[in-house]
């Protein structure tokens, strides 16, 4: 993989309902009303939803507790063991487009309901691309022999926020998917994903996805 910001666009990932009501805050027990809402929210947000990711590929190395990502250098013991048998990262921006915000941003006033449901489309579909893009990540590494781990993002753990700077600068995210971030540190659009994937001969050792994380208390985290 060549170490220049490369740029994919994907046709709309598979979609679920059951994630969408999830997020909503809906889950198990929602009811006929709340699935019809929420395919009702799917349907008005679909023509909206763009799917683009940029990304480049670094090498990874160890020096203490510092990580050498290639872009940034970082003393983060969370993602230390996130990259246990790494020699490079994928470090990747995801957004599925300002469509979506300006949809909720019209239904936050006139019907809170269905902003809400918006909100949870937008939170799934963001993660389902990101599932995808992670998913061919895994398959063109297994080419080489490679395993990918799971992906982590500045914020998770003891992984600074801050290091959204290095990640804009180096992907140059405007310029390829229109993907801003403010003083603030937020990012626009909002329904937007950045975050370093680790890959190497080692890589598949170890807990993935929810399991890796500490935060057994999260709102979304996925049972087993």
């Amino acid at each position: 993989m060549a170490n220049a910001v490369l740029v994919r666009t994907y046709a709309e990932p598979p979609v679920s309902m059951d994630e969408i009501l999830r997020y909503s805050g809906a889950g198990r027990s929602a009811d006929a009303r709340m699935a019809q809402l929420a395919g009702a929210c799917f349907d008005l947000a679909r023509e909206s939803l763009t799917y683009r990711v940029c990304w480049r590929e670094f090498p990874v190395l160890r020096r203490g507790d510092t990580l050498d990502l290639g872009f940034a250098e970082v003393s983060s013991a969370a993602l230390r063991r996130n990259l246990q048998g790494c020699d490079a990262v994928v470090l990747f921006a995801a957004t599925v487009g300002i469509g979506i915000d300006r949809l909720i941003a019209r239904y936050e006033t006139s019907s809170p309901a269905r902003a809400l449901m918006l909100q949870a489309v937008g939170a799934e579909r963001i993660e389902a691309l990101c599932d995808a893009f992670c998913a061919d990540i895994a398959s063109e590494a297994a080419a080489s022999g490679r395993a990918a781990r799971p992906r982590f993002s500045p914020g998770y753990g003891d992984l600074p926020i801050e290091l959204q700077r290095d990640v804009f600068r180096v992907l140059e995210c405007p310029k390829w998917i229109g993907l801003t971030l403010n003083d603030s540190l937020m990012m626009s659009p909002t329904k937007s994903v950045t975050a370093i994937v680790g890959l190497g001969c080692d890589a598949a050792r170890g807990p993935a996805g929810c399991a890796a994380c500490a935060n057994s208390d999260c709102d979304y985290r996925k049972e087993r």
